[in-house]
This record gives C-alpha cells, structure tokens and sequence, in this order.
C-alpha cells in the first residue's frame, strides 16, 4: 500500500513514507509495488518447486484499522475517529476493497496447485479462510469498535467461508461479546499477549466463545504444558468439541504425541 518497511531482527515494521494528512490518504492497486511483486514471485516459485505437495499459505495482508494506522500512527488515527470520522469511513471501505484484490489475486496463484487454503495461522480449510484482526482495537471503547470496526468486519466475514478473528492481549475482551454476534464468524484465536496467564488460565473466555457456537483456535505454545493444555482446557468446558489446537513437539516426544492424538481421536 506504500509503507516503508523497516527490518527488525525476526519481524517487519511499517512506517508511511511521509506523513499526510487524512484527507489526503488514498490507497490504490499498484500492481508494480515492489514488494507485492516480491512475495508473489516467492509464492510463484513455491507453488512451482513443490507441485501440490505443499500447502502454500496467504501472505499476512493485515487488516482494517491496523492499516490505516500504518499511515496515520500514534494519536493521529485515534484522535481523527472524533475529528474526521467520514473520512476513516472512507479509507476502511478503500482498504476493505484493496484488501480482497490482493487476496484475490495470492488466490490466483495458488488455483489450481493448491490443495486448499491457510493462512498465516496453519488452519487447514477447504474453502476460503482467513484470520481477521485488528490490533487497533485495542485502545477504542466498545461503540467505537461498533461503529468504525465491526461492519467492515460483518462484511469481511460474509466474503469468505471460514472466517476467524485473532483476540490479541485483554485489550481486545470488550468487544468479544459484539464479535460473537456476527453470525457468519467461525471462530476466535484468543492471545492473552506477554505478561498475563497462560492459554489454560482463561475458561471463561473459552466459555463464552464456545456457549456462542464459535470454534476456538489456539496455539500450544502458549502455554508451559504445551499440546497437553488441551488436556486442561477440555476439562474446564468439558469436551474438546470445537477446539482447533496448532503445536509441534520433538521427535523424541513421538510415542507421547501419538498416544494424546489416539485419546482424541
């Protein structure tokens, strides 16, 4: 969309290339931006060397507010919610039409090679999937995520068949009750982010989003006892129905795996 991407260690940072008012702000289709052009030719070449016997995943296309906020960061975006809020408007409904361009065209790509669709969270799907977020959330009060978040989403959602949303840190918990209001949302990812409890130490949350008729997704690694939280989290909501549990172990963990699995299924 423009940014300037700065490199960290094991991550990317984005920043405008110039700061503009938000008025001044449009986002377009640039077929020749230099780093669309680099991912898809790793995402070409992917399909290319593996030949079907690799699932290729989307590329992480951010979503909603988190992109404006790429342009208009720190106070800038929050205070323009209040100040120029037709104008956020606008630039979400650009982004939301941006958004399943590029999706579309990474689709492109992997059809007909593909077995299915994943994502950056290894969900494997057999129609469209995606999981939607928006880190933004984070420091806006419930009718502001009403206002300028949730019906972006509501259409996000109905666009693809399996939609999830990734609740990052306890931030994002005030709208958990409108999200599991949109009756076309599969599922959420909850994160409670650096410095709370682990993933086995949030039943209630657990509880809320499966009593919603929501799948819950989370990582093993987000706990000390690894893929065996799913022992503790089924206790706490009394069966594993509806859980989508993403881990790794070591190869010297093997029989151990297979006997969890075996309990499971």
């Amino acid at each position: 969309m423009g940014a300037r991407l700065e490199n960290g260690q094991d991550t990317v940072w984005f920043s405008p290339e110039k700061l503009q008012e938000i008025k001044d702000i449009e986002f377009k289709y640039d077929p020749n931006n230099v780093w669309l052009k680099r991912v898809k030719d790793i995402k070409q070449t992917a399909m290319k060397r593996w030949q079907e016997n690799v699932q290729v995943g989307m590329t992480d296309l951010g979503t909603s507010l988190d992109i404006i906020f790429t342009f208009r960061p720190g106070e800038k975006l929050l205070l323009g919610l209040y100040d120029h809020h037709d104008q956020v408007k606008h630039l979400l409904w650009q982004v939301h039409e941006m958004w399943f361009r590029y999706f579309d065209d990474f689709n492109s790509i992997f059809k007909p090679g593909n077995p299915d669709y994943t994502a950056w969270t290894p969900i494997f799907s057999e129609e469209t999937y995606y999981m939607l977020q928006c880190d933004f959330c984070y420091m806006i009060s419930p009718q502001m995520f009403d206002e300028f978040v949730k019906p972006e989403l509501v259409a996000s959602c109905k666009h693809l068949a399996n939609p999830f949303y990734h609740l990052d840190g306890p931030g994002q918990l005030p709208h958990l009750d409108s999200l599991l209001q949109i009756e076309e949302l599969k599922g959420a990812q909850w994160v409670p982010g650096d410095g709370s409890p682990p993933i086995s130490q949030w039943p209630e949350v657990y509880s809320k989003i499966r009593k919603s008729g929501k799948l819950i997704r989370m990582f093993a690694g987000q706990d000390p006892a690894g893929f065996k939280v799913l022992d503790t989290i089924t206790d706490q909501l009394g069966s594993a129905e509806g859980i989508v549990l993403i881990g790794d172990a070591d190869i010297s963990q093997e029989k151990e795996v297979e006997a969890f699995l075996a309990k499971y299924y």
